[in-house]
């Protein structure tokens, strides 16, 4: 059940702001990688979870008060406040210029435009699991575009960052639900860790099948050329920069609101509401 933590905050477009950079030029590449519009989208997907939530842990009985209180846990403003004092630190240093250079480009805009729309459209189920369809399908036929994807996850290390995310959540999910008194007898961290190790081989393999099916969907207009630039920029210096930032942020992300979700699940199984 808690696996799926992991694929709520996954492979988010690439996003910037850092107060160590000219301010011009943070909200100039903040634009062209339209984050806010995919803050949103997190948070459609957040409420989704949230009502699965509900029905596995509260047995449907949440109502409005839950609802209320996973609205707020996934408010785009508030995850932005998480996210930006991280990204920023990670992001002190780096090449920004590069950043807004290749995203400035017809195809940088474009490769925006189609994670964004990609990601909107796993919001429904039935194009989600076209896409796991058509993935397995390119896999076990070898697909040139497969090693281009292929590539990609490699030059970003996206499997093991975003499994990496999801063992935190979990841990952080745990740490929520204890603090918020839900178990009579506490489990000690020793068996929180456990618990949490014990979903790692099965985290591994969603986050493999949702992150390849995603790539699959958002890329397909993309041609082959095309997609050959977008891995040379990930592999570059700054594309590794920026994607090594994104993750830092949004694991930072990641935990404060898998905490925030154990605290409410324990408030609510108390008959509490936050």
């Amino acid at each position: 059940m808690l696996k799926r933590l992991s694929l709520i905050l996954l492979l988010f477009t690439l996003a910037p702001m850092a107060y160590a950079q000219p301010s011009g030029k943070v909200e100039q590449l903040a634009n062209l990688l339209r984050l806010q519009p995919m803050f949103d989208v997190m948070r459609e997907e957040g409420l989704t979870y949230g009502a699965d939530l509900d029905r596995e842990m509260l047995g449907g009985a949440g109502g409005i008060g839950w609802q209320r209180a996973i609205g707020k846990i996934y408010q785009p403003d508030r995850i932005w406040q998480t996210f930006l004092p991280v990204f920023t630190a990670e992001l002190e240093n780096a090449d920004v210029d590069s950043m807004i250079a290749f995203f400035k480009t017809d195809l940088g805009a474009r490769i925006v435009a189609l994670e964004l729309e990609a990601r909107r459209a796993l919001l429904d189920k039935t194009i989600e699991a076209a896409s796991k369809e058509q993935f397995h399908a390119m896999a076990e036929t070898g697909s040139p575009r497969m090693k281009l994807l292929e590539e990609l996850v490699q030059a970003n290390d996206l499997v093991e960052f975003n499994v990496m995310s999801a063992l935190n959540a979990s841990y952080a999910f745990y740490s929520g639900m204890i603090a918020g008194q839900a178990f009579e007898t506490p489990p000690s961290d020793a068996e929180v860790l456990k618990e949490v190790w014990a979903q790692e081989e099965e985290i591994r393999l969603d986050t493999n099948e949702w992150l390849y099916s995603y790539m699959v969907l958002a890329y397909q207009p993309l041609t082959d050329d095309e997609l050959r630039r977008y891995v040379d920029f990930s592999k570059s210096k700054a594309g590794r920069a920026l994607n090594a930032a994104l993750f830092a942020a949004y694991d930072a992300v990641t935990v404060n609101v898998s905490r925030a979700l154990g605290l409410t699940v324990a408030h609510f199984m108390q008959g509490q509401e936050l």
